[in-house]
């Protein structure tokens, strides 16, 4: 066994013990176990797992702690797996050399702006846990190409930019579990570029991961180019993010404008934008993404979709956003189901919050439970809002006391609404219409649901001729 101190080390928290630690895992056996101490850092560890073999880095049950006083990674490890996680794939010096490294119980403290905790690069089946990582840059940053990654039982908290990041990775089957990612100022988790799939992200604390600052004054286009924080955050407008499940999990934080819960954005594709038939178009890079079970809340927005495809949200609580609860543009094929959307403040503050899809296709909204929606303007808007949209439905939906109106399309074909309830049960009602169409909206059905409490029309459709009938009235 390797015992670190026997190599050198000090681990005083002021000596640098860089250079002890590194001989270490060149010179012992392949593991770095740290006795409890703090050992200070001004150089990457670097596990090469091509050169030594088989790696680990063990503390003592969380009381050994790895202070990085430079840039880089405070851990670095590298191994060479090309494939896939298809076992023909893989080459046989992965298996006899690299396989399954393991990082745990251990806590990494930046003490550099430009720090990193743990850093991977062509590993296959690595696992993080038990560890704390805090005051770097980047908690844990995935590059080049890793697989079948696990973290699990980890602190990433209070770094400068992001707690666990895929940075322009090739990554397929990983998993986040049991993990508390917290306080990160850009991300809690984020996917930029790469080529991402099989993620599960189930069971865990993601919270306050947004720089307090925010983009207060910002236009909605800038908004859209520059955002704010995230709790999650996919970026694939220059890479892939599929086969993702997002459940289980409790996510919030502190309203940032511009911020979201979850954001998810894809490469622009053309989208039918009404057409009479669907146009071609390019492959989406975001898509097939699960969220389900969660709790959502305290931000800007909760969900934000741009170019993405295929999402289910089902089955969500979702709380005090500050602007909507849920956002899609350029979006199709999005299930949005089961869902309670809760305003807990007082009666006497404003009321606030909504969802609304532009030139989307084929979204539907079913079982959905809202109250007190204030989404849009007494000119344009409503809880529930629908703009260039084609071959959507809304259906069995409870939307209760909105304050403009309930819900809106705009410019919108063959959307179906039928069985909803949109009423307004105030004393003295404040939305102004329950259901409003207009615009070059056409070939629409609005059939069987109930209405009662707009001051001025229950149902007001101003589109060319749509199938409309068999709606109660309730004055």
């Amino acid at each position: 066994m390797s015992n670190v101190f026997g190599f050198g080390a000090v681990g005083d928290g002021i000596a640098d013990d860089t250079q002890a630690l590194q001989h270490t895992l060149d010179a012992g056996d392949g593991v770095l176990r740290l006795n409890k101490g703090t050992y200070r850092i001004t150089k990457p560890l670097v596990l090469d797992l091509t050169k030594t073999g088989f790696g680990a880095v063990r503390g003592e049950g969380g009381t050994s702690r790895i202070v990085m006083a430079a840039a880089g990674p405070a851990i670095r490890v590298i191994g060479d797996h090309q494939g896939t996680a298809v076992p023909s794939s893989v080459q046989a010096h992965t298996w006899n050399m690299e396989r399954f490294p393991a990082i745990n119980g251990i806590e990494i403290v930046g003490e550099h702006a430009d720090s990193v905790g743990i850093e991977l690069r062509k590993t296959m089946k690595c696992v993080i846990s038990q560890v704390l990582i805090r005051r770097c840059r980047i908690g844990v940053h995935l590059v080049e190409r890793n697989r079948d990654f696990l973290l699990a039982d980890a602190h990433l908290y209070d770094n400068h930019e992001i707690g666990l990041f895929f940075d322009r990775c090739n990554l397929h089957q990983t998993i986040v579990h049991g993990c508390h990612i917290s306080w990160n100022k850009v991300a809690g988790i984020k996917s930029l570029a790469g080529d991402v799939h099989n993620l599960q992200i189930v069971g865990n604390d993601i919270e306050y991961n947004n720089a307090t600052a925010g983009g207060a004054g910002k236009s909605p286009a800038e908004l859209a180019q520059h955002p704010g924080g995230s709790e999650i955050w996919f970026d694939a407008t220059d890479g892939v993010i599929s086969e993702v499940t997002i459940s289980g999990n409790t996510i919030q934080a502190t309203v940032q404008t511009g911020g979201a819960n979850i954001r998810i954005v894809g490469v622009e594709v053309e989208r039918p934008q009404c057409a009479d038939a669907p146009t071609t178009q390019k492959e989406d890079t975001a898509h097939l993404i699960n969220i389900t079970g969660n709790v959502l809340g305290s931000q800007w927005r909760a969900i934000e979709l741009r170019n993405a495809s295929r999402v289910t949200i089902t089955g969500n609580t979702i709380y005090d956003s500050a602007d909507l609860s849920v956002f899609a543009a350029r979006s199709a094929g999005i299930i949005v189901n089961g869902n309670s959307f809760v305003w807990r403040g007082q009666d006497s503050e404003p009321t606030k919050d909504g969802l609304r899809f532009e030139d989307c296709d084929s979204v539907l909204l079913s079982g959905l439970a809202t109250q007190r929606f204030c989404a849009g303007s007494a000119e344009r808007g409503a809880a529930v809002t629908f703009v260039r949209c084609s071959d959507c439905g809304v259906s069995d939906c409870q939307i209760l006391d909105p304050l403009h109106r309930g819900l809106e399309l705009e410019d919108c074909v063959r959307c179906r609404v039928a069985n909803n309830t949109i009423v307004d049960r105030r004393t003295q009602p404040k939305m102004r219409q329950a259901i409003r169409v207009l615009g070059k909206s056409r070939n629409n059905l609005i059939r069987g649901n109930i209405l009662s409490g707009a001051t001025d029309k229950l149902l007001d459709d101003r589109s060319d001729p749509s199938e409309v009938g068999d709606n109660l009235l309730l004055r």
